[in-house]
């Protein structure tokens, strides 16, 4: 299990504006860690840092776009 106490937690500015308030900590060794900014307590999705930069990549280039 990752330690996510000394987790540095960010919000995308934007995510205020539609409600989708998703929380990232990036500082952590190895590993991104995802929560949901209104259930912090709900625990977070922890991914290897390699593959959350290569999914931000795909979301960028709008693999995921509908």
């Amino acid at each position: 299990m990752t330690d996510l106490s000394q987790a540095v937690w960010r919000k995308a500015s934007l995510s205020a504006y539609n409600g989708g308030c998703v929380e990232v900590a990036a500082n952590l060794p190895g590993v991104a860690a995802v929560r949901d900014s209104k259930r912090p307590e709900g625990g977070a999705h922890v991914v290897d840092r390699a593959a959350f930069a290569r999914f931000l990549a795909d979301v960028q280039g709008g693999r995921y776009d509908i």
